[in-house]
């Protein structure tokens, strides 16, 4: 009797300490990946509920949305982005730090420092100071001009609106697999 007590509390040890070694995964695995870094993983419902919330800011917030520059002023679209940026830095910092241990949920915060550090401040460094110190200039100066007309005047409108509308497009992207960890299943894209 005690040799069958002592194999059973010995069952439920070893499956207590795996639950805590391999927390159960309820999807099977999600790819994600920003430029050419692609990372799989299995995440937990801590990395759902991480995932779930920079979902909602990506989709909506001009930062996850198709950006359309015969409509949207790109001053407001670096407002959005800048509201994401801190978003979401405040997102990863209230992740309690016995959680970033865990392998999956340390890959969804590295992958959103990615996105955040090598998919937005690149462009931000480069043009946001610039297009917003001339614009700001430009919309003194006009009366009654439609801004979206302004801000095609600035001189390097091609460059700046190429390179906005590319790091759009990763980012809705990154959108959807954000959708994809959250729910398991693919994202109807409707932009």
């Amino acid at each position: 009797m005690a040799v069958i007590l002592a194999i059973i509390i010995g069952w439920f040890l070893v499956r207590r300490w795996m639950g805590r070694r391999f927390p159960q995964f309820e999807i099977d695995a999600a790819e994600f990946g920003f430029g050419d870094h692609k990372v799989s993983f299995k995440p937990n419902n801590v990395d759902r509920q991480i995932a779930y919330s920079i979902w909602v800011e990506l989709s909506t917030r001009k930062v996850g949305l198709p950006i359309d520059l015969d409509d949207d002023v790109i001053a407001e679209v670096y407002d959005s982005w800048y509201a994401f940026f801190a978003v979401t830095r405040e997102l990863i910092k209230d992740i309690p730090v016995s959680k970033v241990r865990h392998d999956s949920t340390g890959k969804i915060i590295s992958l959103s420092i990615e996105v955040l550090n090598e998919g937005l401040r690149p462009h931000l460094t480069k043009w946001q100071v610039r297009f917003r110190h001339w614009y700001d200039l430009k919309m003194e100066s006009k009366d009654d001009i439609c801004p979206q007309d302004v801000q095609k005047e600035f001189p390097s409108y091609d460059a700046l609106s190429a390179d906005l509308l590319e790091v759009n497009q990763r980012l809705r992207t990154y959108r959807t697999r954000m959708h994809e960890l959250v729910t398991g299943k693919r994202e109807q894209v409707n932009d």
